[in-house]
């Protein structure tokens, strides 16, 4: 293969960390590639208020359209597609994207994870008119002194109830699992929190008016919120990293050093595909630090 034919870097995913680490790429002046798959959780944000620099709040969609024309002003390409393989052979990486083979010396994985969505119609939609939230680090701001039900089970969702007794004194943990999944500590850490345990299975959901109006769940009296969250946990999207042999954490996330390179050299994640805040900063953060490794070690190695 010709070494023209041969890209510095590819990005697998075009939300905020794979659109950052190709502003930083491009303006490394490599040669980087983006793949689009068209799955980034950000573009389900209807506003964004704790992204630095937009004090007024910023939807997700142009949040995601700003960052990629600044990647394309450097000049990073980006494409649609959906990469279904990833191989390592003497020393590049060997990209399957809708059936085309893509050759690079560092590939940079984000993305991100896919949400476990509650048992409720249309999540997407509820997520994107904010029926449905599925961050309170994000958006618990936004809660403050209202009536928040929080769909999950097991620790997890006990954990993100008692994060959200921060905005509200009226919060309710809807757990739809194992009764056993919650121990008798998490029960009493649940009840100091005055975080109320409901743990019948929600049957009906009402929409009246863009607002969840009931929650139904079997004989008596329905169940009201001002706001529901979904704390079901997420599936990383590490499929890729698992055919390229890099370690993944307990989570199914990716194991990663100080400069977000992988157990695989020259493979790098960034993004909630590592563990961390599931935060666009941090995502960006991650990329950039990234983008600046992979452009040293080309460099390292003279190009």
């Amino acid at each position: 293969m010709a070494q023209q034919d041969i890209l510095d870097a590819v990005v697998v995913g075009a939300g905020p960390a794979g659109l950052t680490g190709a502003i930083y790429l491009g303006r490394f002046k490599r040669r980087v590639l983006v793949i689009d798959s068209g799955e980034s959780r950000a573009a389900w944000i209807p506003v964004s208020h704790n992204h630095p620099g937009f004090p007024d709040g910023v939807n997700g969609v142009e949040l995601l359209r700003r960052i990629r024309v600044q990647a394309e002003t450097y000049g990073a390409q980006v494409r649609p597609g959906r990469a279904t393989a990833l191989q390592v052979e003497a020393g590049l990486f060997r990209l399957a994207v809708d059936g085309e083979e893509l050759v690079a010396r560092n590939v940079l994985l984000a993305c991100g994870v896919e949400d476990i969505e509650p048992p409720l119609p249309d999540v997407e939609g509820c997520v994107r008119r904010t029926l449905i939230r599925i961050c309170p680090i994000c958006d618990g701001y936004e809660v403050q002194g209202q009536s928040v039900g929080v769909i999950g089970e097991g620790t997890h969702a006990a954990r993100e109830a008692i994060f959200l007794t921060t905005y509200s004194d009226r919060v309710a943990l809807i757990h739809i699992g194992d009764p056993a999944g919650l121990d008798a500590a998490e029960r009493e850490r649940l009840a100091r929190a005055c975080v109320e345990v409901i743990e019948t299975s929600c049957e009906r959901v009402v929409l009246e008016k863009e607002k969840i109006q009931a929650l139904h769940f079997g004989p008596g009296e329905p169940r009201r919120f001002d706001v529901l969250y979904s704390a079901m946990g997420v599936r990383p999207r590490a499929e890729l990293a698992r055919q390229a042999g890099a370690s993944l954490d307990g989570s199914g996330r990716l194991v990663v050093g100080d400069h977000q390179e992988t157990s695989v050299p020259g493979l790098y994640a960034a993004g909630d595909l590592v563990r961390g805040l599931n935060q666009i900063s941090t995502a960006a953060g991650e990329a950039a630090i990234a983008a600046t490794d992979i452009h040293n070690r080309l460099r390292a190695e003279g190009l």
